[in-house]
């Protein structure tokens, strides 16, 4: 029987295990730049089979957060190479998580006081982290967007690339799209943000296309089996929101099936929430989902995540729902997570407080179960 903690070749990628540290924004790379403090955080966690780091920015556009890392300025891509440098120290395995918030952002995280962009001029109703004035963090609404105009759109592409081949040159293993979670990608896709109506708006073909032509862009620049993609087809996560996911996701699966992909990162759910949370009138059939990029030749394999614990992880496993299972919040306060799963030990309990911005409290200091800090 498949174990979560057999090893996995993931497109020629060797991983210890099937355990995936999930995407974690903490807000700890001031001016986009990854500090000393993220290796060693990274570094502690290399017992996972994969770890994907926090979503990072492909360009000061795509910038949502305050203090959360980039892609695009040579600083940052030197402080990315501490982190990867140090993964691969301990054993372990790194993709990059390329991310555009699109319209989820403040002007005052765009360059000149811009206001965001979006696949329409939609406001969505959430909330940003910015630094105030008196140098504290918290969060705000987010700004209104204005419409990206679709000459726009083959730049964008091309910062995917870009940033691509530079993660690429900072030595990680591969990257994933962020697609998923109410960002850019996300939003061309969903009915809730894209009102649009020439060729990147309508009808699903026309919503998806931004997204499969990043795709292709990015997997040209990788080459084979270095490229993954995250998708969430129902969580409600910034504001957003489609009354059709099945048909819609569904073909973006098939449209993924043409690509030499790593693996599929799909959310089940509403994102950190509620695993049954439907959109539209149908709950979402997530093996359907799986069914459409199998049939269609997708190859990569599939990575399950959302409110995952050992048992539902071995069962999806066990019953082929799953090749690998990401794992989120956990890792924040259990930097040996794969140790305790596999020994049944308890997992610690994390700080609230400390999960956006700050310093080393609550980031670099969890110990393992044996009561020490590693790697010293």
């Amino acid at each position: 029987m498949t174990s979560l903690f057999d090893a996995f070749d993931l497109a020629g990628l060797k991983l210890a295990n099937r355990i995936v540290m999930a995407p974690l924004t903490r807000n700890r790379s001031p001016r986009a730049v990854p500090l000393p403090m993220t290796a060693r955080y990274y570094a502690q966690r290399a017992s996972a089979g994969l770890i994907v780091t926090e979503g990072t920015a492909i360009t000061r556009q795509g910038q949502g957060y305050a203090d959360v890392p980039g892609l695009y300025t040579a600083e940052a891509l030197a402080g990315w190479r501490t982190v990867t440098d140090a993964v691969h120290a301990q054993g372990g395995r790194i993709v990059v998580q390329l991310w555009h918030v699109g319209r989820v952002s403040h002007v005052s995280l765009q360059a000149d006081g811009q206001a965001p962009v979006a696949p329409s001029a939609v406001q969505a109703n959430g909330k940003t982290y910015v630094i105030g004035a008196d140098g504290r963090g918290g969060f705000v609404p987010t700004s209104m967007p204005r419409a990206l105009d679709a000459a726009e759109l083959p730049g964008i592409v091309q910062d995917y690339r870009r940033a691509a081949r530079a993660a690429l040159d900072a030595g990680f293993d591969g990257v994933e799209i962020h697609a998923a979670n109410g960002y850019l990608l996300d939003q061309f896709l969903r009915r809730g943000a894209n009102r649009r109506s020439d060729a990147y708006g309508g009808a699903i073909d026309h919503r998806a296309r931004l997204l499969l032509e990043v795709v292709d862009a990015v997997t040209t620049e990788t080459g084979p089996g270095r490229t993954g993609i995250r998708l969430s087809p129902v969580t409600p996560s910034n504001d957003l929101s489609d009354p059709e996911p099945q048909p819609l996701f569904e073909y973006v699966a098939r449209g993924l099936a043409r690509h030499d992909m790593s693996y599929i990162h799909v959310i089940e759910g509403a994102t950190g929430g509620d695993r049954d949370y439907r959109q539209g009138l149908q709950a979402f059939d997530y093996d359907a989902l799986r069914a459409a990029y199998r049939d269609a030749g997708g190859r990569g394999a599939w990575m399950v995540n959302n409110g995952y614990d050992l048992d539902l992880a071995q069962q999806a496993l066990a019953s082929g729902r799953a090749d690998l299972v990401a794992f989120g919040r956990p890792y924040i306060s259990n930097p040996d997570l794969v140790r305790r799963l596999r020994e049944g030990l308890p997992l610690a309990d994390a700080d609230r407080a400390t999960f956006y911005g700050g310093g080393a409290e609550g980031y670099v200091d969890y110990p393992n179960v044996e009561g020490s800090i590693q790697p010293a």
